[in-house]
């Protein structure tokens, strides 16, 4: 049998791993250029305050969300119990009621962010929108179970099917009425869609309602420090959109969500492939016990890291001209972000494979440490950035937040075996030399954009 048959065919750990990864970047890529389509669609339907309006919500949609993690998926993949009916009818019983308690705070503090952030839609829209929370509750653990056992070629199906539905439903609605509404009634309809999918197609056990209280003794041990790394997780990743939101007009706020959207494109496409691949590699491959395994997993992360640094390069180099190639004038501060984002993204491609082991290892405590560590360094980045620069210097301000943060990666990689500073020296060198010349390549619009932070 030759190598390929036994990879496509074969049930061994990397078998089903490279058929995991290889899913999950087909899934990733398509669901990225779905969203692509379906905003440059949108963005001739409506107007630039939609989609900072809608960043809005979304960021405290998400905050409620990681606000009230518990890690109820890590622990299903990392757990001796992941297959176990009660174990697994426990993790959903406690999903369902987080839903509903999410949906009653989202509608709790939806006056109030209106106020805050002087939009008054927002006191309707957030309530509505936080419908998702509780459809979401719902959704079965057979797709953690898929996740657990590198089985996500159905799951990955399942999910551009469902999007699929929700930008039809997005760009139809937005068609209709012109408005913000379009985006907020859509993602409801995606998310009850969803549920529907998932419930009728995916194979497994048929959830109900269970409380069996060493299973949620289990859960809510390994889930504490989650729910904590969660929180912290929050601040890091929308810290940005809580500060610079309240920061620039409504109009530019929806400028500068394009430019993350392109600009981020391979940090989430590997966060998603971190996250459901090296859970199970990990645990059957721990770097710490073996000079074997060890390799095994530095060709991984050579692999992994080597290739979204290049999507990166492509991102920090061309982010300009795609912009102007894409949208229409409104939108063309969105290139000079794109550029600087993607650059300010080395550090975490770097370190991105790390923390995971942690995880693998039972370890959330460690993996909070982290979490936290990047949270607190961020918002302190940013709003310096902020007060010195504007937005130039919030951008600026995430890349030495991740920067200063990398004593903490070693610490945690360091216990668990993982840490390679061969990978991390040579993409650190790669990573320079990709940001010099980005800058270099695009000086005149990085230049407007510092002045416009400026002033």
């Amino acid at each position: 049998m030759t190598l390929a048959a036994r990879i496509l065919g074969g049930e061994s750990v990397l078998a089903r791993a490279v058929r995991s990864a290889g899913l999950t970047v087909f899934g990733f890529g398509t669901s990225q250029g779905l969203r692509l389509v379906s905003n440059l669609i949108l963005t001739r339907l409506l107007f630039p305050e939609a989609f900072g309006m809608m960043a809005l919500i979304t960021v405290f949609l998400m905050g409620l969300n990681q606000f009230s993690d518990v890690g109820v998926t890590p622990a299903i993949m990392q757990s001796e119990r992941g297959d176990d009916k009660d174990f697994l009818n426990t993790a959903w019983t406690i999903q369902v009621m987080r839903g509903f308690s999410l949906f009653a705070v989202a509608c709790a503090i939806a006056y109030p962010v209106s106020l805050l952030y002087e939009v008054p839609e927002l006191a309707v829209m957030l309530p509505v929108s936080a419908l998702t929370l509780i459809l979401t509750g719902f959704n079965p653990t057979r797709m953690d179970t898929a996740q657990r056992h590198l089985r996500v070629g159905r799951l990955t199906a399942l999910d551009i099917f469902n999007q699929v539905i929700g930008i039809l439903a997005a760009i139809i609605l937005a068609w209709w009425w012109q408005s913000v509404w379009a985006l907020v009634i859509s993602g409801v309809i995606g998310a009850a869609a969803q549920l529907v999918i998932y419930t009728a197609l995916l194979p497994g056990v048929r959830n109900r309602f269970r409380w069996e209280r060493r299973a949620a003794d289990e859960l809510i041990n390994f889930g504490k420090w989650i729910f904590l790394s969660t929180v912290a997780g929050f601040l890091l990743t929308q810290a940005d959109k809580l500060l610079i939101g309240k920061y620039l007009p409504l109009d530019q706020f929806g400028v500068y969500n394009i430019g993350f959207f392109l600009a981020s494109f391979p940090l989430l496409m590997g966060g998603v492939l971190v996250r459901r691949i090296l859970i199970p590699i990990y645990r059957e491959w721990p770097p710490g016990q073996s000079a074997e395994n060890f390799a095994r997993l530095r060709k991984m992360r050579f692999a992994v890291s080597g290739a979204l640094l290049i999507l990166l390069a492509i991102l920090a180099l061309g982010g300009v001209w795609i912009v102007d190639l894409l949208y229409d004038p409104r939108y063309a501060m969105a290139g000079a972000v794109t550029v600087v984002i993607a650059c300010m993204q080395v550090p975490q491609i770097i370190a991105l494979t790390y923390d995971q082991a942690a995880l693998a290892a039972g370890d959330s405590k460690r993996f909070f440490v982290l979490a936290a560590s990047k949270a607190v360094l961020m918002v302190i980045c940013l709003y310096a950035g902020l007060e010195l620069a504007g937005l130039f210097g919030a951008l600026i301000g995430q890349g030495i937040a991740m920067l200063a943060v990398y004593p903490v990666v070693i610490w945690l990689s360091r216990a668990t075996g993982a840490w390679d500073r061969l990978h991390d020296g040579a993409l650190a060198l790669a990573g320079l030399a990709l940001i010099a010349l980005a800058f270099w390549v695009n000086a005149d619009s990085i230049s407007a954009l510092a002045g416009a932070g400026a002033g």
